[in-house]
């Protein structure tokens, strides 16, 4: 892809830009990353790029993805104290598939004394078709499915926030079905799991990736019943998660219409962008 030095060093510029705009004026306790090289690479953006100054620390899953991209997650270590961390191999049986990224879990004790679970994940994509690619994405949500249950199982109390690329929308089977992640409802259970956008689904535009002139519902928020409770102690705000879509991110769809992701990379040319996917975000309310 013809990466030197000066594009490198702009690109993490270019994460920096955008993790500080999401934040705004309070920088994120936790931030998810997919698509990532290898430690070197979050070690430079978070200790030798302008995010030096937010102090985050971070986790770097191992994976056996052939392209060598793996997952990660940075946290401020003031608001998420690492109780232990772990990843998930996703293992296909028999057939003779590519290794996937691992997913990642970190379990954290919040200022408030809440555990919360993290899980990161960015599961196998669509490239060989959506049909033909389905079964590696359920065989991905069955092992996540497998450990949330069993936080459910072992703990009265289970805080749960899973974010990531699944490479499906909300009501796919590998999400709606297997993980069994519901839409948001009036009177949610707390050990069940909801999809933060399933019910936006249908609005005209949303979304965190286009493809061929469609926004598409790539990346998204799912959550333990018990943070859409606003009596509890740690709960989201408004129960709500939003599509961060600021004008610098986006440029002119000159193929389709209205505008896309300011891509980093076109094939080998460079386009000086941030990603071809819009990030994801949403508020967490800890009461002391």
């Amino acid at each position: 892809m013809r990466w030197s030095s000066w594009k490198y060093w702009e690109k993490l510029r270019n994460i920096t830009r955008v993790i500080t705009a999401v934040g705004g004026m309070q920088s994120p306790a936790l931030v998810g990353l997919c698509e990532v090289e290898n430690d070197s690479v979050i070690f430079d953006l978070t200790m030798r790029s302008p995010l030096r100054a937010q102090e985050y620390a971070y986790l770097v899953s191992d994976s056996p993805d052939e392209r060598g991209i793996d997952v990660a997650l940075l946290y401020q270590r003031h608001q998420f104290k690492l109780l232990e961390s772990r990843e998930y191999e996703i293992r296909f049986g028999k057939q003779l598939q590519r290794p996937t990224r691992n997913i990642l879990h970190a379990v954290g004790q919040l200022i408030n004394g809440d555990t919360l679970d993290v899980f990161v994940c960015h599961f196998p994509s669509r490239s060989d078709g959506q049909r033909k690619t389905e079964p590696l994405r359920i065989a991905a949500a069955e092992l996540l499915r497998e450990k949330t249950d069993s936080l459910f199982l072992t703990r009265e109390e289970t805080h749960i926030l899973i974010m990531g690329d699944f490479n499906d929308h909300p009501d796919n089977k590998s999400l709606s079905h297997t993980l069994q992640a519901k839409p948001i409802p009036v009177l949610p259970e707390k050990k069940e799991l909801y999809n933060m956008f399933y019910h936006r689904m249908k609005e005209r535009d949303f979304g965190s990736y286009k493809f061929q002139g469609r926004w598409e519902v790539l990346d998204q928020f799912i959550v333990s019943g018990n943070l859409l409770m606003r009596s509890n102690t740690l709960h989201l705000n408004e129960n709500n998660a939003l599509i961060f879509k600021e004008e610098f991110l986006l440029e002119e769809d000159t193929r389709y219409y209205g505008k896309k992701p300011y891509r980093t990379n076109t094939g080998p040319r460079f386009l000086g962008g941030f990603s071809d996917h819009l990030p994801i975000y949403m508020d967490l309310i800890v009461r002391l």
